[in-house]
């Protein structure tokens, strides 16, 4: 099977957050307010997917408001924050929509990942990613964390599909 075959198979993409839909630098503030900057073409790739059907999932081990408003403004439903075992909402997720494994994807930058990177059907990693993802992963980006790298993987998945870009 082609990489490509696999792209077309894809029904769920799980995103990490920090270091793969941001550059992983966390700002703050005296008050402990949290900043975090999101690229708008991940996120307008993210929308395209969602309008196709494609299911969304951001699964971080942090827990955020940023998060919760950025999934809403894109659409994202599928939002889990706080989490230590990634691996238990990745299989809760699959069970949800009744997916196998290689109908899943999923998007990480560090270890956190490492266990869901090794049952899913493809394993997207960002190119400044920790060294062990980028030597498990599937495919490694050509664009850094926040810079773009999510678009990178939602362009990949719409021309496996000969999807219209120009659609959104």
């Amino acid at each position: 099977m082609t990489f490509e075959d696999q792209l077309r198979k894809i029904r769920l993409i799980i995103f990490d957050v920090d270091g793969v839909l941001t550059d992983g630098s966390l700002y703050m503030d005296d008050e402990g307010r949290e900043y975090k900057a999101f690229h708008s073409r991940d996120g307008l790739g993210m929308k395209m997917l969602l309008s196709r059907g494609i299911v969304l999932a951001i699964v971080t081990g942090r827990k955020s408001r940023l998060v919760e408003k950025r999934a809403r403004d894109l659409g994202i439903t599928e939002v889990y924050q706080g989490i230590k075992d990634k691996l238990s909402v990745y299989e809760e997720l699959k069970a949800k929509y009744h997916l196998q494994d290689e109908e899943t994807a999923c998007v990480g930058d560090d270890i956190p990942e490492l266990e869901v990177f090794k049952r899913a059907g493809i394993a997207f990693t960002v190119s400044d990613a920790h060294e062990l993802m980028l030597q498990e992963a599937d495919y490694v980006t050509s664009l850094p964390g926040g810079r773009g790298a999510a678009r990178e993987i939602t362009d990949l998945i719409m021309k496996a599909h000969d999807w219209d870009p120009f659609i959104p």
